[in-house]
């Protein structure tokens, strides 16, 4: 295959899907990008409790709720699935539009994403990946620092990310994509 940790050649979507199973790759604006090792435990409780939360609160919801692994595709245009060149895979993701989710993932910009931050992520999620999802009409970004016990969160304002608010994982915090969904972050500290 002969990718390396930052492939710097142009890729497309119908690339990706002809790597290997075990090739774990985000390709943003053509460049393939190697994902991190399996994450930690701790990672895994904060994505685990704030999927349960999520996935509550969106029990009567036409909202999806959909975690990671999963193909997030998000074209120019109306470009062909095959010629897209960014396909991404956030930690946690809501669609309100069902008409974005087919069988090979999500065409389009999710409503809402989280990414829980790792050391080995941080950089790509808070510069690349945000000003990815600013230009794809992302409507809301959070990251989640389990280590520094912090969430910084984006909301699109006229297409673009305003300044981020930035508060401790305590009290209670709720997406304004997303009305009636809370998240009680004592409840995602606890096992931190």
């Amino acid at each position: 295959m002969g990718l390396s940790r930052h492939d710097l050649r142009h890729h497309t979507y119908g690339d990706y899907r002809a790597w290997p199973e075990d090739f774990r790759y985000e390709l943003i604006d053509g460049i393939a990008y190697a994902m991190s090792p399996a994450p930690s435990v701790s990672h895994q409780e904060v994505v685990l409790e704030l999927s349960r939360q999520v996935a509550q609160a969106l029990e009567e919801s036409t909202c999806r709720l959909l975690i990671a692994p999963l193909d997030v595709r998000l074209p120019r245009g109306d470009e062909a699935d095959e010629a897209i060149d960014t396909v991404v895979q956030p930690d946690l993701l809501v669609v309100c539009d069902s008409t974005k989710i087919d069988e090979s993932g999500v065409r389009g910009a999710p409503d809402w994403i989280i990414e829980v931050l790792s050391p080995a992520t941080a950089a790509h999620d808070q510069v690349r990946k945000r000003d990815l999802y600013e230009r794809a009409g992302v409507r809301e970004y959070w990251l989640v620092h389990p280590t520094d016990r912090i969430v910084i969160v984006y909301r699109l304002e006229n297409g673009r990310y305003g300044r981020p608010d930035i508060a401790e994982l305590t009290g209670e915090a709720a997406p304004q994509a997303l009305p009636g969904v809370v998240i009680d972050w004592a409840r995602v500290t606890r096992r931190l």
